[in-house]
């Protein structure tokens, strides 16, 4: 069986997790009262067992504003003492004046390899994560994206179909920083025209040869582990980006408010069996290792 590195995953301390902390409020992925608890690596590892997870890495959870360097920090001391993860993807807000006195700090941990700014705006203010959809356009937050190239690190990219013109010409603009598209470009509407509009923008992002695709949280919209659903999309993407630009991801443990870890995996596992072997093992594992530098 073909070993698998999960390019996806999240561990938190609750007491440092506002969006967690304090009352319920709306979210994409449902009611998620059952995520309110500290989980952590031990937690992760029970998960995926039998999983033939070989090495994960680990996604910024939005610790509070001001608070990324140490949500990096405690990272690069949970795997020091555990082994897990393998990697570390942190925060900044490249529109801040900080931004690269951050970036400065975040590179003292060994385990760094790349950044995550949730860009993805919507009309439902459900799915609103920034307050304009074209942060990625402004000035002086390019000023600061340009500071990745120097840290050779990746960018998480995570945006809906309306944005991804615009994601197009960054990754254009920024050829030397290696993008990585968040759950697969999130398909959140899928009628006709909802599904013509994400393949539109979805083509413009696969013509970058910077840009990578995660198959990752394909439960988010829809609420449930879906194999169909995973083999619909992951296989129209590797239609437009091919094996060698795709990479798994678990988005866990969110996916574990309606699913279990090993039946994402062997969802994904089935969406990409008719490739040769060579070929799933690029999207289930090698992708991951070259760019995450495991």
């Amino acid at each position: 069986m073909i070993p698998v590195v999960d390019a996806h995953h999240h561990i938190w301390r609750l007491a440092d997790l506002t969006w967690l902390n304090g009352p319920t409020q709306p979210r994409i992925f449902g009611d998620y009262e059952s995520l309110k608890r500290d989980y952590a690596i031990e937690d992760f590892q029970d998960d995926l067992a039998g999983a033939s997870v070989e090495k994960s890495v680990y996604i910024q959870v939005n610790w509070p504003a001001g608070q990324e360097v140490d949500e990096a920090a405690w990272v690069q001391e949970v795997a020091e003492e555990n082994g897990w993860p393998h990697a570390i993807v942190g925060y900044v807000d490249f529109a801040a004046e900080d931004a690269p006195a951050t970036l400065k700090a975040l590179s003292q941990h060994s385990l760094m390899r790349g950044i995550r700014q949730q860009l993805h705006w919507h009309e439902n203010p459900l799915y609103k994560f920034q307050p304009a959809p074209d942060l990625m356009k402004q000035a002086a937050w390019r000023k600061n994206f340009a500071l990745l190239q120097d840290h050779d690190w990746t960018f998480e990219l995570q945006v809906f179909a309306s944005q991804m013109s615009d994601a197009a010409r960054l990754a254009a603009d920024f050829p030397a920083t290696q993008m990585i598209l968040q759950h697969c470009g999130m398909p959140e509407d899928t009628s006709e025209a909802g599904m013509t509009l994400w393949r539109d923008g979805m083509k413009r992002l696969a013509d970058q040869p910077n840009i990578h695709c995660k198959f990752s949280g394909l439960g988010t919209f829809i609420h449930r582990n879906d194999p169909g659903f995973i083999a619909e999309i992951t296989g129209e993407c590797l239609e437009m980006f091919g094996p060698a630009r795709c990479v798994f991801g678990s988005n866990y443990p969110i996916e574990k408010l309606w699913t279990d870890y090993g039946p994402i995996v062997d969802a994904f596992r089935a969406a990409v069996a008719h490739l040769p072997e060579a070929e799933q093992a690029m999207v289930l594992h090698d992708n991951a290792v070259t760019l995450y530098r495991l």
